[in-house]
């Protein structure tokens, strides 16, 4: 049995699924209420500046640097704004 999580969203008005684990979409809607976007929104912003990967893994490394941001020493600050895929603070 598998544990992602099938869900869809719209990309640039079209729809598509995504395969995440729970643990994923759950710190996806995180960074959402956080940030005050639309969680199509967001996935958008990094489907856009995605580099040779997969939606899937772009979006699971946006969340690893957005919260590793988030524990920086300056914490939530460097935040405010969303961290796109591959910048680093």
């Amino acid at each position: 049995m598998s544990t992602l999580v099938n869900r869809n969203i719209t990309l640039k008005g079209r729809r598509t699924s995504l395969r995440l684990e729970p643990d994923m979409w759950e710190a996806l809607f995180e960074i959402c209420v956080r940030e005050d976007c639309h969680i199509s929104n967001l996935c958008t912003t990094i489907d856009d500046v995605k580099e040779g990967s997969s939606l899937t893994a772009a979006i699971r490394v946006f969340i690893l640097i957005y919260f590793r941001n988030a524990a920086s020493a300056t914490g939530y600050e460097q935040t405010s704004q969303p961290v796109l895929v591959g910048e680093a603070v």
